[in-house]
């Protein structure tokens, strides 16, 4: 863990960003969860928190048997070729490794919203 900076990490996964990046990858966030990494800019991660917030607003699923652990909610990625199920609980912390990942690395980079 000595050649990145961990931006934040919860019970699902783990964002940070390398501290020698290609040029390229300046200003990528690598983001982890489940058996998933994604390398993404900013804009992307926005993306991403929109598609979970459209995602947990589509869920109408108020009577499955398996509740909040069934993979239930397709969750459109930032990569227009993948999308991936998810359950309720995921979906919620996947939310909240965006935001956090998101609000620290606005600071961090210094971009202006």
């Amino acid at each position: 863990m000595q050649g990145i900076n961990k931006i934040y990490s919860n019970e699902i996964g783990i964002s940070f960003y390398w501290k020698n990046p290609s040029p390229s990858d300046a200003y990528k966030i690598q983001l982890i969860f489940r058996d998933i990494g994604f390398l993404l800019t900013i804009e992307e991660l926005r993306f991403f928190a929109n598609s979970c917030q459209i995602t947990y607003t589509s869920h109408t699923c108020a009577d499955c048997k398996l509740g909040k652990d069934c993979r239930n909610l397709l969750l459109k990625t930032p990569s227009d070729k993948i999308d991936i199920a998810v359950s309720i609980n995921e979906l919620d912390q996947i939310m909240n490794l965006l935001d956090h990942t998101i609000l620290k690395a606005e600071v961090d980079f210094r971009i202006n919203i």
